[in-house]
């Protein structure tokens, strides 16, 4: 039960902002890391496609930045609801935190599968059920940083977004069910928890380390945006003027 108080002690804004400013560096260290493994081995070491060749080497940014836009916008929609509940500032700052980093990981999602999709479709773009839900998804998180954006009063817009983002979550299992439920062109998933995945072991590594860079740099962003948004919410608080006056 202590440690579980201590924890709880994270909750503040003021505990928080030295934490996460000493887990930011390790997070972004790691995806660094993990980043370059992932590219060498999707580019140099991993055979090429029997049907698709080299185009689908995108794959590894693709499939990574897919699967980070849809967790992080639930992450974003869980810390918007708690916030609601609980009333409690850290969660809506670490929403507000989020948002940015989930649309840049859903226009990636895009702008990399029209990559992979002009060669073997022959289009950049088709209003294929996948790609419309990505794509509404990029709306969804686009609409809540405007909705903030838009109202004055931060608290206000804190919660006008939380609502936005809590009513768009529906929106992730259409996309990640989209294949199953309607007949389109985008290929079904390569890897699942139910079946061996449908690929070689090396594309498999590559596409793995990928996704789990993107993660540690989904964190590591989402920690320093929260500093930068508690800065600015706390600005006329105690502890904000005693780091402005220790030159932290």
């Amino acid at each position: 039960m202590f440690s579980l108080i201590n924890w709880f002690r994270f909750a503040s804004p003021q505990t928080f902002y030295p934490l996460a400013g000493r887990m930011m560096p390790w997070f972004f260290g790691v995806a660094a890391g993990l980043a370059a493994a992932g590219l060498y081995i999707g580019f140099f070491v991993a055979p090429t496609d029997a049907q698709q060749g080299q185009v689908y080497r995108v794959i590894f940014i693709h499939v990574a930045a897919s699967w980070l836009s849809m967790f992080i916008y639930l992450v974003m929609a869980g810390w918007a609801a708690i916030g609601l509940a609980l009333n409690t500032r850290l969660s809506f700052m670490m929403a507000r935190a989020l948002a940015p980093t989930g649309a840049m990981f859903a226009f990636l999602s895009l702008w990399t599968g029209a990559l992979w999709g002009k060669p073997t479709w022959g289009a950049w773009w088709v209003w294929d059920a996948r790609l419309t839900s990505e794509l509404i998804l990029l709306f969804l998180y686009l609409g809540v940083m405007a909705l903030q954006a838009a109202i004055d009063d931060p608290r206000r817009g804190d919660r006008a977004g939380a609502l936005l983002a809590i009513i768009g979550a529906i929106n992730v299992p259409i996309i990640y069910f989209s294949v199953i439920w309607w007949n389109t062109l985008h290929q079904g998933a390569s890897v699942s928890v139910t079946r061996a995945p449908s690929m070689a072991k090396t594309m498999l590594w590559g596409m793995l380390l990928m996704s789990l860079a993107c993660w540690m740099y989904s964190i590591a962003m989402c920690l320093a945006r929260a500093r930068c948004i508690m800065l600015e919410r706390e600005k006329h608080t105690g502890w904000v003027a005693e780091l402005a006056g220790g030159g932290r």
